[in-house]
């Protein structure tokens, strides 16, 4: 079926009456914002799934999104008649609520021992409720990973925020952090000390074995490390204008620097919480060590 070349104005139409920027939109939706700007753009077509979660999220009138409630009847986006278990669904929607809790499913157990109906029963709704956002699992999965690369994006911009000023990349001058410092903190958000942080790592794992098999969970591991490296090389290339780091070659520094988190992350994943094996602060003192040895000015 054909869709109608009027949906993207409704979808904008949408956005507008949700009164946010089309990035926490696609958040809200659990979409690629790329994904959903092409879409708007008519250079793609949405889904029925995507489709599906604007309504719902959004509460209005599916049929009216799809143009299929007939000719004559240009109803403006209004509260869906079909409500069952919309009714009861929670305050930040259906499908965020859907992958947060595959989120924690997957991290606990691992996303093939994942089955939609412990999706469904952690979200107190039914499978269908499950289908309807998310037809099959490997939409559940590359969801589960996006907003984990999400909410990973977003605590490094409200660092990048919360700098400010020392990002500019002169000399860094008296009470404000310099690169080193930015460093550091990045290798705080990377350390898995919290159970959100711990969780999410879990995650990665899973993403590691399916990016080798899956092309469309692969892309996202690829984009994922291509943006975390250039934020790392952007803050060692700042440092180095500053005089804080040694004259090193940044996307080296970037990649080996990544490893090193990797590596130690899955050791401390591995050791049991309060057993022997590699801690969260053994884990963030090698790595100050490691930016010490390689990188730091003395």
């Amino acid at each position: 079926m054909e869709q109608d070349p009027e949906v993207p104005a409704r979808v904008r139409e949408v956005i507008a009456a949700a009164g946010v920027t089309q990035r926490e939109f696609a958040r809200r939706i659990v979409m690629d914002p790329s994904k959903l700007s092409r879409s708007l753009g008519g250079t793609r077509r949405f889904t029925a799934a995507e489709l599906a979660r604007i309504a719902d999220t959004a509460d209005v009138d599916a049929a009216w999104l799809l143009g299929t409630r007939g000719a004559g009847d240009p109803a403006p986006p209004r509260p869906a008649a079909r409500r069952g278990l919309r009714a009861v669904a929670p305050p930040e929607g259906r499908p965020l609520q859907i992958i947060r809790e595959t989120v924690r499913l997957i991290a606990e157990h691992g996303f093939h021992a994942v089955r939609v109906q412990d999706i469904a029963k952690a979200c107190e709704t039914s499978t269908a409720a499950i289908h309807y956002h998310f037809p099959g699992r490997d939409d559940l999965l590359e969801a589960a990973v996006r907003w984990c690369m999400d909410e990973d994006t977003a605590r490094r911009a409200a660092l990048s925020q919360a700098l400010g000023p020392a990002r500019a990349g002169e000399t860094a001058s008296a009470g404000t952090a310099d690169a080193a410092d930015e460093l550091r903190q990045l290798i705080e958000l990377q350390t898995p000390r919290t159970s959100r942080r711990r969780e999410q790592w879990c995650v990665w794992l899973d993403l590691w074995a399916e990016a080798a098999r899956s092309t469309a969970v692969g892309r996202l591991h690829t984009e994922y490390y291509r943006q975390w490296r250039a934020t790392v090389a952007d803050v060692v290339r700042r440092g180095v204008a500053q005089g804080v780091f040694r004259p090193v070659d940044p996307d080296a520094a970037a990649l080996h620097l990544t490893a090193l988190i990797d590596g130690l992350a899955t050791q401390v994943l591995a050791a049991a919480p309060d057993g022997p094996g590699t801690r969260p602060d053994d884990m963030h003192a090698a790595l100050l060590a490691h930016v010490d040895a390689t990188l730091t000015a003395h």
